[in-house]
């Protein structure tokens, strides 16, 4: 294992990256907020394979343009040293740990993204201007870096989807590509946030991905079916504040009204357990919509 090396400003990663990117290799970022775990080592791992023995930049930044007013900015960790260790194992040639005022030198940029009417759906009727303070830094760290590859996890996958549309949109010549969630034993997708949880919070969690795994047992019966069972499950559960769960396409547009049988789609989740907001997703293949008055298999309602 190599020990990565640590830029603290944009002139340090530039000097780092010109010399192995006028040899022409293939440059990969993973962009992250620290706090890694083994979620964000198998990002490492998905770019680690798409640029072969080109620069792995892995960016460690809390963005502070991507939390509202009340959110976790202050309480949100902060483990660099933990952090480098996941990165030297992961073959990490540089990490990018950058202070607020580098990245923002002028303060708050004047020129904004505007993320679409995607950004005030789902996650951004409840975050407003999340994704446009998400869409900034990645536009920058894509800027600096110039990657050819850049890896998200599907956890956040509206989060993916506007990247991906921000980057064909703007001819930014990134490959953006998207990597399977990563969860513990009991289902739980891995998240930088699930350390808020105490124990009997921990428990009560993973109704997220049951009912997630409910609807895509229940998902060849119908698009109605799929969400009664989902409903279901965090019907069961204790202290948990649903606050969607929908299907829609894998583009997150919405589903036409009448869904033809083998639709791919995407169902997405978020609720609150205790006061800590988590999210998750899985794909589904939905098959035709049951005919009102039509039995539901059991489970379905």
């Amino acid at each position: 294992m190599t020990t990565p090396t640590i830029a603290r400003t944009r002139a340090e990663l530039g000097e780092l990256l010109a010399a192995r990117r006028r040899a022409g290799e293939q440059v990969g970022l993973v962009p992250t907020m620290g706090a890694l775990h083994e979620g964000h080592a198998s990002l490492m791992g998905v770019a680690r394979e798409r640029i072969g023995s080109g620069p792995l930049v892995v960016s460690i930044f809390v963005n502070p343009l991507q939390f509202g007013a009340g959110e976790d900015l202050d309480r949100y960790p902060r483990t660099l040293e933990a952090d480098l260790l996941v990165c030297e194992k992961e073959g990490v040639d540089i990490v990018f740990a950058p202070a607020v005022e580098e990245v923002y030198p002028g303060g708050e940029p004047v020129i904004r993204i505007e993320p679409g009417p995607l950004g005030g759906e789902l996650e951004g009727r409840s975050r407003p201007g999340h994704f446009a303070g998400m869409l900034i830094v990645v536009a920058k760290l894509f800027g600096l870096v110039r990657p050819d590859v850049a890896v998200f996890g599907e956890k956040d996958y509206q989060q993916l989807a506007l990247i991906r549309q921000m980057a064909a949109d703007l001819c930014l010549g990134v490959d953006v590509v998207g990597a399977p969630t990563v969860r513990e034993p009991d289902g739980l997708a891995l998240s930088s946030r699930n350390r808020y949880l105490d124990d009997d919070q921990r428990l009560e969690a993973t109704c997220l991905s049951r009912a997630l795994y409910a609807a895509q047992a229940e998902a060849a019966y119908g698009l109605e079916v799929a969400l009664d069972a989902a409903r279901a499950e965090i019907r069961g559960a204790g202290d948990v504040d649903l606050d969607y769960l929908e299907i829609r396409r894998p583009d997150l547009t919405p589903l036409p009204a009448e869904v033809p049988p083998g639709t791919e789609a995407r169902i997405l989740i978020a609720a609150r357990v205790g006061t800590t907001r988590l999210i998750d997703n899985m794909p589904l293949t939905l098959g035709p919509t049951a005919p009102a008055g039509t039995a539901t298999p059991e489970g379905g309602s």
